[in-house]
């Protein structure tokens, strides 16, 4: 089986720069909210990209740590997409963004309780059957520390793929920004994470919040991936294996090469833990 290798968030300025390159192994993300439509330029340069290069879809939308249901013309929308462009993943995030027909621009937190669980599963089952498919969840990004939670975030993520079959999307980055933010080892949670259900990692870059003498760090997606990242990255995947990395990027965005030279690196750190034939030559005669 070949290497898992590494990706790029895909933006429509870099539609034509993501088609012409010729990179072993590159694959791009999107956010599948920005092409449920029948048609349009931003449409058709996503399958300028697609007849070059696989694609993941990453959702924002479908809200399911809400308290409703997945919206089900969102969900057939989606299934619409993914039969068109064949993604080899399919993602969304533990958070909610809707309630009662309205919708918020962000992904919200909640507490980590027993009947979330309860209603999270539904929700994921909801998702996976529309899609006919296995998802991957992200963990989220925390800047305030609830009151209410029963288990940590580790125990629900692997509870809830214990009971829907669902994988995880590891967002490396999301990891250090809520372990700084609320008092948390961030080494400590990747060395928690079953690896089995890791499908994907994400990698993006954050800041200091504005404001004076705050001490947050905002997952802002506007900035390169921070040293500090880098190394739990590397942690990772030392004790995981390679795993399909993604480089995310959503503002500030600079050109593609500055984008490429990110993604390189991430990936040859994924290609470092390839077997090596004559390893396994040599391990071979041994026995």
């Amino acid at each position: 089986m070949a290497t898992p290798s590494a990706g790029l968030g895909l933006k429509p300025k870099h539609f034509r720069d993501a088609a012409a390159c010729p990179a072993a192994g590159l694959w791009f993300e999107v956010h599948p909210e920005n092409y449920l439509c029948d048609g349009g330029p931003r449409l058709a340069g996503l399958t300028a990209v697609r007849e070059v290069h696989p694609l993941s879809l990453h959702g924002v939308g479908l809200s399911l740590a809400g308290d409703e249901p997945p919206d089900r013309a969102h969900l057939k929308a989606l299934r619409r997409l993914a039969d068109r462009f064949e993604p080899f993943l399919v993602s969304e995030h533990l958070a909610w963004s809707r309630r009662g027909g309205a919708y918020h621009p962000d992904l919200l937190p909640f507490p980590r309780t027993m009947s979330a669980l309860v209603r999270i599963t539904d929700n994921v089952d909801a998702m996976q059957t529309a899609l006919g498919r296995r998802v991957l969840i992200e963990n989220p990004s925390l800047y305030l520390d609830l009151r209410g939670h029963e288990m940590s975030e580790i125990e629900f993520l692997s509870e809830l793929v214990r009971r829907t079959g669902c994988g995880l999307l590891l967002d490396v980055n999301n990891v250090f920004v809520s372990c700084a933010n609320l008092g948390g080892d961030a080494e400590a949670y990747l060395d928690a994470v079953p690896a089995e259900a890791v499908g994907e990692i994400h990698l993006a870059g954050h800041e200091r919040d504005a404001r004076p003498r705050s001490p947050l760090l905002i997952d802002t997606h506007g900035a390169p991936v921070a040293p500090e990242v880098w190394a739990l990255y590397r942690r990772l995947v030392h004790r995981i294996g390679s795993r399909p990395t993604l480089i995310e990027r959503d503002d500030e965005l600079p050109q593609f090469p500055k984008l490429m030279a990110e993604r390189d690196i991430a990936d040859a750190v994924l290609q470092s833990l390839a077997p090596h034939p004559d390893r396994e030559i040599a391990h071979a005669c041994a026995q």
